[in-house]
Parts: C-alpha cells; structure tokens; sequence
C-alpha cells in the first residue's frame, strides 16, 4: 500500500490533475465512481505497472523474512551407561556451574568392582617381599654351591697332584669321584643361577607388570564408579528434569534432561539466524547491513550486520539411503541461510533466545558509487537503489508497531 501510494504521486495524481485543469471535468461531475477507470486509464495502469517496479526492485535489493531466529544450544543430561537414578542434587530452573553434580545412580556393583580391583592391586604388592626373599634365597644357595665347588675343586687337583707324583697312592677310583664331585656341584651352581635369574626376572619384570594391570583394572573400576554421577559439562540452567529416585535413564532411550548453557557463544547472545529467499543470494554478502524486530522486544528496531552466508541450501541435502531420490518430493525451494551479529555491542540484550523476528537486509552501494567507475545512468539507478530501501526500512518499522496488536489482538491470544 505504501509503494502504490508513493507511486500514485507520479501517475495518478498528475493524471486526474490534467484531466481536472486541462479537461475542466470535475470529480463527482464528469469523473465519477463508474468513470474513474476510464478517465484515469493512464495513470492507474502507470501506477499499477510502477508499483510492480518498485515493489519487485525494494524487494530483490533489499530482501526481507520472517524465518529468523535466536538459536541457542541445549546440553542433553545423561549418564554414559544405563542405570537406576539413586540421587537427584538440583532441581528445575536451577543455574549450575559447570562441574556440579546434578544426579547420581545407584552403584553397588561399581563399588565392588573397585573392591575387587584394590586386593587384586594389595595381592599383587604383597608378592614383592616374598620374591625378594626368594631371590635373596637364591644368591645364598649360589655362594654355598660355589663355596662347596671350589674346595670340591681344590682337593681333586690335591688328589691329580698326588697320583701324578705317587702312582698308587690315590686310587683312580678316588680320583674319579672328585671329578665327578665337581662335575656335580657345578650342575647345583647352575641350577641355583637359573632359579636366581627366575626369581631375579619375577621381581624386575613380572610382577611389575602384574601391578600395571592390577593399577589399570583399579582405575578402570574408579572411573566406571564416578560414571555413575553425572556432571555439568557447562555453566547454565537445568530443564525439563522431572527424575525421580528410581527412574531408570538410558544413554540412548531416556535423557535426563537439558541444561542451557549460560555463555553466550552458546545461549544464543551473539547472532541471529535468517533464512532468506535464494533470490536475494546475488545481492546479500557478508557485511551487508541488516535491522530486525523481535516479538520479545516489541517496538525495537535492532541493527545488525551480515557476517557468514551458509554456502549451501538445506534443501539439496543427500545422504545415502536404500531409496533412489525423486527430486519431485522436495517441493519446499529452501532458504539461503545468513548469520547476523548485533553491529553495536549487547545489541541482542533483552532479547529471548529462541524468540521469533522480523529482518531486513540492505544493499549498501556507497563504496561502488564514490569509486566514480559508474556511468551516470548506473550511478542514478544505484542511487535509486540505495534510496529505495527507506520504503522497506519504513516498512520494518510499522511490522515493529503492529505486532502487538496483530498477536494480542486479532489472533486472539
């Protein structure tokens, strides 16, 4: 109705003027309600065609949705395994920080296998002195062999010695028997060394070893055991927690609840979500200005600025399914979906994240126009551009006004 008003200055206006001052006909006289049309022929059918215009050139350069939204991120409460809710710590709306136990679950087995784990662990440690003592046990035998070895050596080298000198003094039967002495105990030595490298490589390596894992089962219990309590990831406030002690939660199944978080690069303090029509692609870019108008802060115009456009359209997504697509079945065009940052600091203070908005974006072309590389018919027709978007910038302004009275008024709720 604006545009056709702006636009009726130009055409009709001047139409009826001609007609009234030039052709002397009068209104209610020559022109009357069934004569309009035809008296005014010229300029409605100019207005009508100039309305098009404008409409069609305010609204591809300066493109206008309602699909706008705060987005916001929600942390789902759930425990990593499935279990029976022992405890319940906060309640509904209530702000936590992160770190604080927010419920926990029954845990009798966990207990038991960290029970479990522990005296495997003492076991373990407590073999320690004992191979100790058998390596200790070990080296005795090994110096008392040794000690008997080498006296068994002395007195067969006596005994060679003597029979050498006096045959017949010692008996070959002698002698072969301390040789054989020797050759005895030397097999004791070495059998005493291989069980002292036995006990030796008990002590450095294998239960060593067997306490690693003994350590590792007893931490994998602990870590199972404080799986049972479940912790807030981030800062911010518990909803939609309606547990009881008793209830069961599964990982997969049955949340617990949501925590919202309250930083703000997460609660949806910092930019706004727009789907546009993919027709304002070529004209919207990153750092366009933008305002928008949200129903949880009526009667405010919010500037803002355009900082990331999504390169791709949701509506073209494909993932691998048993079923060919029929490009039929997506009706729907998709939107063109633009990031908004508030252009002033806390510009988005007061506004409820989630809330539904209004926004406009702009086409600035001053940069192109102070270049001086335009013609004068391209510079005038940027310049229109420009000048055009107070139109729809008037426009947001009045949807700013009448929602109120749309949404408490004439919806009835």
């Amino acid at each position: 109705m604006l545009e056709f008003l702006v636009c009726a200055l130009f055409t009709i206006v001047p139409d009826y003027l001609i007609k009234r001052y030039g052709y002397n006909k009068r209104l209610g006289r020559e022109i009357t309600l069934y004569s309009v049309w035809y008296e005014l022929r010229w300029g409605i059918s100019a207005c009508v065609i100039l309305t098009v215009a404008l409409i069609t050139l305010i609204f591809y350069y300066h493109p206008s949705t309602q699909n706008v939204t705060i987005l916001y991120r929600t942390v789902t409460i759930l425990p990593e395994a499935s279990g029976r809710v022992e405890k319940v710590y906060v309640e509904n709306n209530q702000l936590v920080s992160q770190g604080d136990p927010l419920l926990s679950l029954e845990s009798s087995t966990q207990k038991a296998a960290v029970e479990t784990a522990r005296s495997m662990l003492e076991e373990v440690e407590a073999e320690f002195p004992k191979a100790k003592a058998n390596l200790n046990e070990a080296e005795g035998d090994i110096a008392s062999v040794e000690a008997k070895l080498a006296q068994a050596r002395v007195d067969l080298r006596r005994k060679v010695e003597i029979a050498n000198q006096d045959v017949g003094a010692v008996s070959e039967r002698t002698v072969e028997l301390s040789r054989n002495m020797v050759t005895s105990l030397e097999s004791d030595r070495a059998s005493a060394v291989a069980r002292r490298d036995k006990e030796l490589a008990n002590l450095n390596f294998v239960l060593p070893a067997k306490q690693k894992t003994a350590e590792d089962a007893l931490t994998q219990a602990i870590v199972a055991l404080e799986k049972t309590v479940v912790y807030a990831d981030v800062s911010g406030v518990v909803t939609q927690l309606i547990l009881q002690p008793g209830d069961i939660v599964n990982p997969i199944l049955r949340p617990a609840g949501l925590l919202i978080p309250s930083t703000s690069e997460m609660s949806g303090k910092q930019a706004v979500q727009a789907g546009f029509n993919q027709l304002a692609s070529p004209v919207i870019k990153p750092g366009s200005p933008a305002e928008i108008t949200c129903r949880s802060k009526p009667f405010t115009i919010v500037p803002m600025v355009v900082t990331a456009i999504q390169p791709t359209i949701a509506a073209g997504q494909l993932r691998p399914t048993d079923q060919m697509v029929d490009l039929q079945d997506r009706a729907r065009p998709g939107t063109l979906t633009v990031r908004m940052e508030p252009l002033y600091e806390n510009g988005l203070d007061g506004l409820v994240p989630g809330t539904k908005c209004i926004a406009n974006a702009y086409t600035y072309n001053h940069e192109l126009l102070a270049s001086g590389e335009l013609g004068t018919t391209a510079s005038l027709y940027y310049h229109m551009v420009d000048t055009v978007g107070i139109v729809h910038a008037i426009l947001l302004r009045i949807q700013a006004l009448l929602i109120p009275v749309q949404q408490l008024v004439f919806s009835g709720h």
